[in-house]
């Protein structure tokens, strides 16, 4: 197959293209990514010479581009998102023009090619939960709480209205909390990681009692690999972690037990305005018509996570002091096409 992959430069996109090309290596992928802050192309500096794997610099929201290389692909895997909640906060403007906006051009395409396509969505389009509530499924209703997740929610809604009107072959994930290699170190795992390993405290908001489901990276590719092939068109599918729902103030001390350090480390700051209360996931479906279920517990994926981190600090200091834009410019300017 010929994979067009959105959004492959950032976390869980490079970590799809790796697991892809090395499970499937007679297939292609190309890589339509805008090289934002979060779209670090050193994270598949392996495979910049390999003839399977091609890079290409574009915003989603380009007709032109969008369109040129729908052409030249079977599938379409749709990953590229603003999705960091506290920028939402900040300013949602991003998040309509890339999450809303950039789907529907992808949509439109897909449909003028009738390729098929996957699209990549976030358990915070079901609102959260209460303490004793029954985890999300794929019928639970849509309640988004961030400007982050009602832009998620919207293009969700695009899908399936591309589906229904325009027969677009579509099916939709709605994952967990990821977390894993590549990581961009803004995020609470990363950030707290590589914090403890600087020595300094790492921020928890509130009381730390919000809950959330945490799914490894690798168990999440699997996911996405299994719908593609198994997964019926129209269908949606919640992917969650294996037994990993535990609170920030809990996953805080793991992390900190896991690195050596002590509860000194944490400092409780100003909890986040409107943060959702508690996540998790029935993966039910997806373990029932897939065969897909998550494989790495949450301390052995926090192990590997701490590894990964340990081994390439050099990784983590251009992605903190922004020199892995430079990185692009000089290796990668006048390369892509």
């Amino acid at each position: 197959m010929k994979l067009l992959v959105t959004g492959g430069c950032g976390f869980i996109g490079s970590n799809f293209i790796r697991y892809w090309l090395s499970h499937h290596p007679d297939d292609h992928v190309t890589n339509l990514d805008a090289l934002t802050y979060a779209g670090n192309p050193e994270n598949l500096i392996d495979y910049k010479e390999d003839a399977r794997y091609r890079l290409v610099k574009g915003d989603i929201c380009d007709r032109d581009i969008v369109f040129d290389l729908m052409k030249d692909c079977d599938a379409v895997i749709h990953f590229a998102a603003e999705s960091h909640v506290d920028r939402s906060v900040l300013d949602a403007s991003a998040f309509v023009r890339t999450n809303v906006r950039g789907t529907v051009t992808l949509l439109d395409a897909a449909k003028e090619y009738q390729r098929r396509f996957h699209h990549v969505s976030t358990d915070e389009v079901f609102g959260h939960l209460k303490k004793d509530d029954p985890p999300f499924n794929e019928s639970t209703p849509y309640a988004p709480r961030s400007p982050y997740s009602a832009s998620k929610a919207a293009s969700d809604h695009f899908v399936r209205a591309y589906y229904q009107t325009h027969g677009v072959a579509v099916t939709i994930s709605n994952c967990s909390n990821n977390y894993g290699p590549y990581i961009f170190p803004e995020k609470l795992i990363p950030l707290f990681i590589t914090n403890l390993l600087e020595g300094k405290k790492v921020p928890v908001y509130g009381d730390g009692a919000q809950v959330r489901d945490w799914l490894y990276v690798e168990d999440h590719c699997r996911g996405i690999e299994s719908i593609l092939l198994k997964g019926r068109i129209g269908e949606t599918y919640c992917l969650g972690g294996k037994d990993s729902e535990v609170t920030n103030l809990a996953l805080t001390k793991m992390l900190i037990r896991l690195l050596g350090k002590d509860e000194s480390s944490i400092e409780f700051v100003k909890d986040r305005p409107g943060h959702d209360f508690r996540y998790s996931i029935d993966y039910t479906k997806a373990k029932k018509e897939l065969g897909w279920e998550p494989a790495v517990s949450l301390e052995d994926g926090l192990r590997m996570t701490i590894e990964w981190f340990k081994a390439h600090a050099d990784w983590v200091a251009r992605c903190k002091s922004g020199e892995y834009r430079e990185y692009y410019a000089k290796n990668y300017e006048g390369k892509i096409a």
